[in-house]
């Protein structure tokens, strides 16, 4: 089964990328892309979250303090994050 990533892939190649799509879906190849898509922004987010958070100053020490801002800026990082990952593997 794939990931998010992955079929938001495979929902943007159908829909904006017909033929693309359709080249993958003939040659077997669709499942292996959304995959290698799936595991690369996987990668990407993992890489990324954690040095933003540190230059944000997200720590351990806010998230005991104020749980609040602690999700607020987790959330913010992690939506900046997908943003990259949207426009680098997703919609290209």
């Amino acid at each position: 089964p794939l990931g998010h990533y992955g079929r938001l892939r495979k929902a943007y190649l159908e829909m904006h990328r017909p033929i693309l799509f359709n080249e993958l879906v003939l040659s077997d190849k669709l499942f292996e892309h959304c995959a290698e898509i799936e595991e690369a922004a996987r990668n990407r987010m993992e890489l990324i979250v954690p040095k933003l958070a540190k230059q944000y100053g997200v720590t351990e020490q806010l998230k005991a303090d104020n749980q609040m801002e602690w999700v607020q800026k987790m959330n913010n990082i992690k939506n900046s994050v997908e943003e990259i990952i949207f426009n680098q593997f997703i919609y290209c």
